[in-house]
């Protein structure tokens, strides 16, 4: 049994789906106390609730102290089994984060699955689901297994709504190297509004303008959503590579300028250009846990995240694999694994 606080570290969520994913796959059970023991209001919401009914139920977990606003669980794994699930968070909590729990276990069973996540799509403190489908899983793809996904309906906080589903085609993992993310291909700026003025938007790439100016005037854009999508906003950033396409993101909320919106979305997309590096910070420790069970491969990366730290400590309690973190070239750090 791994015992586990989780204050410690980055001492949120990711503590705690991290901790499912990495037992389901090695079998081992734990306990986690001071859940989000690092956050204003600590304690499982109920996306972290979902999160760990998913994984319960796609490895036949026995979950002790499951609940809202609950600080401590037991978790013991069973076997997971492919097969159709649903997952409903009830709010606009991420489905994203949802997915982070059970996207390894389900990339390496022995079938296929299908999987509907219903909640946020486009939050904030998570990925939106276009870094899902065009960053993190063709890469995963390059290491074997086959994932797709698809956005049925947008989810904006606070009202959530959004649907999307994924199909999993399992295969082991093989090492890869995602060091140089090569010749720039093309770049977007994307605003997406539904059920709020239009007005927003344009403000909002008036602001990303000025901060990525040597950028073409074509590559920004608005879209509308359907207005009982809403109300919501996000921006989207996106940057194709040759080996990579990143995606930097903001997204709006009740007494938060736009023109301050666009301004630190459009700062992000910027550092991210300038560094050198492969792997923004969403995709940084995300490609931990694949990397890790591939037993090989090294990326380079932008400035290394607590959320990284926190997440490399578990995966070294849980498999025993450890990694190493280095400069790389420019402003870029390397992170490698070690067998």
């Amino acid at each position: 049994m791994i015992k586990i606080d989780g204050s410690e570290g980055e001492g949120g969520g990711q503590v705690l789906r991290y901790a499912a994913a990495l037992s389901l796959i090695t079998g081992e059970p734990f306990t986690i106390a001071n859940i989000r023991g690092g956050r204003e209001k600590p304690g499982m919401m109920r996306q972290h609730v979902t999160s760990i009914e998913a994984a319960a139920a796609i490895g036949g977990a026995e979950v002790s102290g499951l609940a809202v606003g609950s600080s401590e669980i037991t978790f013991h794994p069973g076997s997971v089994t492919p097969g159709e699930y649903h997952f409903a968070v009830g709010t606009a909590g991420a489905t994203g984060l949802v997915l982070q729990t059970i996207l390894v276990p389900l990339m390496l069973a022995d079938s296929a699955s299908r999987v509907v996540i219903e909640g946020g799509t486009h939050a904030m403190a998570a990925p939106p689901f276009e870094f899902i489908a065009k960053t993190l899983l063709p890469i995963t793809a390059k290491m074997g297994p086959k994932v797709t996904a698809k956005l049925k309906r947008h989810g904006f906080f606070p009202r959530g709504g959004g649907r999307i589903v994924i199909e999993f085609d399992p295969a082991p993992l093989r090492p890869i190297e995602c060091v140089e993310r090569g010749v720039l291909k093309s770049r977007k700026a994307e605003a997406l509004v539904a059920g709020i003025a239009s007005d927003i938007a344009s403000r909002e790439l008036s602001a990303m303008q000025k901060v990525l100016s040597d950028w073409p005037e074509d590559a920004f854009s608005a879209r509308q959503l359907p207005a009982d999508e809403g109300p919501g906003n996000a921006l989207l950033i996106e940057t194709e590579f040759e080996n990579v396409t990143e995606i930097m993101s903001g997204f709006g909320k009740v007494g938060l300028p736009a023109e301050k919106l666009g301004k630190t979305a459009a700062k992000r997309a910027a550092g991210y250009l300038s560094s050198g590096a492969f792997a923004g910070p969403y995709l940084q420790d995300q490609l931990l846990l694949p990397f890790a069970l591939a037993r090989s491969g090294v990326f380079s990366t932008v400035k290394i995240s607590q959320h990284t730290h926190t997440a490399i400590a578990l995966i070294e309690r849980f498999t025993g694999t450890s990694f190493r973190i280095g400069p790389g070239n420019g402003k870029s750090h390397m992170v490698e694994v070690l067998r």
